[in-house]
C-alpha cells in the first residue's frame, strides 16, 4: 500500500515538474518571439532616391531634394533614406536599382522620366519592394508612376507672362520633345494668349534635361529673336542668369530662382514633391499602397506659381493669377478646355469638350501662337 502510494506521489511530483519545465520553455519562446517581433517593428523603413544630377541650390533634383528633407522631418527615426546623385538614364541605372533593392530598401524611388524602363525591370525581380517612378506611364504590380500637374503652374506663368511683355515675344527654353514638356509649352502659351492674344512663343530645344551651357545659348538666342520674357523647361539656372545679364525677364522652374535673378525672376513654378513623398509613406507604413498613377496639382498644393516679383508684376496681373489660380483649385477652370485650335488652325479640342487625362500624357502637337516645331 505504501509503494503503490509512493509511486502515484512520484509520478504526480514528476508530470507537475515536466508541466513546469515545458511552461518555462514555452514562456520563454514566447518572450523571444515577441522580443524579435517588436525589434523588427522598431527597424527603419528603408527608402532610396535615385536622382538624375546633384541636388544643388535649385531645379528639378534641388525640387526632389526638399521633398525628401520634409520625409526625413516628419518620420525622423522611422525611415532610413539613402540618395544616389548624377545616375545616368542609361542602362547603368540598371545597377543601381537593382543594388538598392538587394539592400532591402522597401520604397525604392526614379525621380527622372529616362530612369522609367530600367527601373521597372529591376521591380520585376523585387516583388516584395515598392518602386516608383516620377513622370513616367508604365505599371506593374509593384511599380507605380507619379507626378505634379506642372502644366497648371506653366499656364500661369503664361498669364504673367502676357500681361508683362512688350514685345509680344516668349521665349521657351525646351528640354526633351516628350509629351510633359509639350504640355507645358502648350499650357504657358494658351496662358499668355489668354490676356494678351498678339503674343506668340518661341521654342528653342537643347534636347537635353540639364546642360547648362546649351540652356545659356538656347536663351541667348531666343532674347535675340526679341523675347522679353523666358521660361524653360531645363534643369539648371542658366537661363534665369542669362535673363538677368540681358535684363529681360523669367521664371523660375522646379524651384525658387530669384536669388540667381533677383530682377529678371517674374515668379517661379515650385513643385512641392514632399506633399507626395510622406502620402507615399503613409500607405506603405499602413499597407495601403496600390499601383495606381498619381497626378497632382494646384489643389493637393504639389505645385504652384509662386514668388512673385511684385515690382514688375502688375496688379492686374497678380489680380488675375489669384482669379486663375482659385478657379483651377475649384475645378471652374482647366487649362485645357476647348476651344483649342493647334498651329495650322485645325480645331483640336471642341468647346465643351477637355482634353482627357490619357489624352495629355500623349500629347504631340502645339497649339496656335507657338512658334516651333517638334525634333523628329
Amino acid at each position: 500500500m505504501k509503494t503503490t502510494l509512493a509511486r502515484a506521489l512520484h509520478r504526480s511530483l514528476r508530470i507537475k515538474t515536466v508541466r513546469t519545465v515545458l511552461a518555462a520553455a514555452l514562456g520563454a519562446t514566447l518572450a523571444f518571439s515577441a522580443a524579435g517581433a517588436s525589434a523588427a517593428a522598431t527597424q527603419p523603413i528603408g527608402i532610396a532616391f535615385v536622382y538624375l544630377g546633384n541636388p544643388g541650390d535649385a531645379g528639378w533634383t534641388y525640387a526632389h531634394e526638399q521633398g525628401v528633407k520634409a520625409l526625413e522631418a516628419k518620420y525622423g527615426d522611422k525611415i532610413k533614406v539613402t540618395r544616389v546623385e548624377n545616375v545616368p538614364e542609361s542602362a547603368d541605372s540598371e545597377r543601381v536599382f537593382r543594388d538598392l533593392a538587394s539592400k532591402g530598401n522597401k520604397i525604392v524611388v526614379g525621380s527622372s522620366f529616362g530612369f522609367q524602363d530600367f527601373e521597372l525591370k529591376v521591380a520585376k525581380d523585387f516583388p516584395d519592394a515598392v518602386f516608383e517612378h516620377a513622370t513616367g506611364y508604365k505599371k506593374a504590380a509593384n511599380f507605380a508612376t507619379y507626378d505634379v500637374r506642372t502644366y497648371q503652374s506653366a499656364y500661369l506663368a503664361g498669364l504673367v507672362a502676357g500681361y508683362t511683355t512688350k514685345s509680344n515675344t516668349l521665349g521657351f527654353v525646351g528640354s526633351v520633345p516628350v509629351p510633359e514638356v509639350v504640355r507645358n509649352i502648350n499650357a504657358f502659351t494658351m496662358g499668355a494668349r489668354s490676356v494678351n492674344p498678339n503674343a506668340r512663343v518661341k521654342v528653342v530645344w537643347i534636347n537635353s534635361w540639364f546642360d547648362p551651357g546649351r540652356e545659356k545659348q538656347a536663351a541667348e538666342t531666343l532674347i535675340g529673336q526679341g523675347a522679353d520674357v523666358l521660361i524653360q523647361n531645363t534643369d539648371s539656372t542658366a537661363t534665369m542668369q542669362t535673363a538677368e545679364q540681358k535684363k529681360v525677364h523669367a521664371f523660375g522652374w522646379d524651384s525658387d530662382m530669384k536669388k540667381f535673378g533677383p530682377n529678371a525672376q517674374l515668379g517661379a513654378c515650385v513643385s512641392n514633391w514632399g506633399v507626395y513623398y510622406t502620402h507615399l509613406v503613409d500607405q506603405v507604413m499602413a499597407g495601403t499602397w496600390n499601383n495606381s498613377p498619381v497626378w497632382w496639382g494646384l489643389k493637393e498644393k504639389a505645385i504652384d506659381l509662386a514668388d512673385i516679383n511684385t515690382d514688375a508684376v502688375s496688379p492686374a496681373a497678380q489680380k488675375a493669377l489669384s482669379q486663375k489660380r482659385d478657379d483651377i483649385i475649384s475645378g471652374k477652370f482647366n487649362p485645357f478646355a476647348g476651344p483649342i485650335m493647334d498651329q495650322s488652325g485645325a480645331v483640336k479640342v471642341a468647346a465643351g469638350k477637355s482634353l482627357s487625362d490619357p489624352e495629355l500624357l500623349r500629347l504631340n502637337w502645339f497649339v496656335q501662337g507657338v512658334d516651333g516645331s517638334l525634333p523628329k
